[in-house]
């Protein structure tokens, strides 16, 4: 029995979920944790850490944009994200 139609996304909705997921989710993720390593006083204890952590992130990051009905959403509030991060990154630099 297929699908209801109803409940499947349109090529462009998998399309940004996808995308989201992959870049947005690294972008969050890297830029998080270059915000944590600048506020980290030992940087080369937490460089070891961070490699591991990044991609556990990474992975949660990736699945979380579909849980959402719109995949654009996602994309808005990961360059939000992002972009807060960085942006105190510059400020505690």
């Amino acid at each position: 029995m297929p699908a209801n139609p109803k409940y499947l996304s349109s090529n462009w909705q998998k399309f940004a979920k996808l995308t989201c997921g992959f870049i947005g989710g690294y972008m969050v993720s890297g830029s998080l944790h270059l915000l944590i390593g600048s506020l980290v006083a030992q940087k080369q204890n937490y460089l070891v850490t961070s490699i591991v952590s990044i991609y556990l992130l990474w992975g949660v990051l990736l699945i979380l944009p579909y849980l959402f009905r719109n995949g654009w959403r996602v994309w808005f509030l990961y360059i939000v994200i992002t972009g807060m991060n960085i942006g105190l990154y510059y400020y505690f630099l």
